[in-house]
């Protein structure tokens, strides 16, 4: 029977990509969605191209309630944290709102998931979580105040969740993607400058970051745990 892995944040995008790269890899999908019904029956569709039992799950990230409900009888081999969302503006002029939308979905979403996944895993005393957090929790970003601090404290969780999990089997690991090509770039001004900056010369694209999560879900990582590795073209060499 195939492993199940559950890829948060799935309808499009790098978590599509993902998602799709696991089915090539041998795992039955839980593809989530919270509100992009139609992007994630594209993703279920090209998924079971490979993984013909994927399905798909539905819930607020932000809703622990939903979460629990959501994921009370799912059954959990690998999970990948990759839902998050973005309202960007400089900190001073940035609503509480704002800040705490971004926050919760981006962090606290990824703790309710991951504390229910873990009971799951630490019972079976094996499995693998991976956290997509971004650049921006690397080095900030001016004008992203709340999306840089929700990544920058996923990358914090991934670490302490590897010391934690560990000992019992369960590696905790995360990926940090620069400028990917995907819609979540498209507002970003002057790209062409920031482009020159990168010394591949190029963006990224979802299929990359996707290899990199094949490799931290696979048996070649076996030794792979509490790192964060960066996917970036060099901008940010760590």
């Amino acid at each position: 029977m195939s492993k199940i892995a559950l890829v948060t944040g799935a309808s499009s995008g790098i978590g599509r990509a993902i998602a799709i790269r696991l089915a090539q890899d041998g795992f039955n999908l839980r593809v989530h969605y919270n509100s992009n019904l139609k992007g994630a029956e594209e993703t279920l569709a090209e998924v079971q191209k490979h993984s013909p039992e994927s399905s798909l799950l539905q819930f607020d990230m932000a809703d622990p309630q939903q979460v629990e409900s959501a994921l009370k009888d799912v059954d959990v081999h690998t999970l990948v944290n990759n839902a998050g969302m973005h309202i960007d503006g400089m900190a001073a002029l940035m609503s509480n709102d704002a800040f705490e939308k971004v926050v919760k979905t981006n962090l606290f979403g990824p703790f309710y998931v991951s504390k229910i996944c873990a009971k799951k895993l630490l019972l079976k005393r094996a499995g693998c979580i991976v956290n997509i957090s971004s650049l921006a929790g690397q080095t900030g970003n001016a004008g992203q105040v709340n999306y840089s601090a929700s990544k920058a404290g996923l990358i914090a969780m991934t670490k302490t969740m590897a010391a934690e999990l560990g000992p019992r089997g369960i590696r905790v690991n995360g990926v940090a993607p620069g400028l990917i090509e995907t819609e979540m770039i498209s507002t970003i001004p002057h790209l062409e400058m920031i482009k020159k900056q990168i010394p591949l010369g190029r963006f990224g694209n979802p299929e990359e970051v996707a290899g990199v999560v094949s490799f931290l879900c696979s048996k070649d990582a076996t030794y792979v745990n509490g790192h964060t590795i960066s996917v970036n073209g060099g901008l940010f060499p760590s």
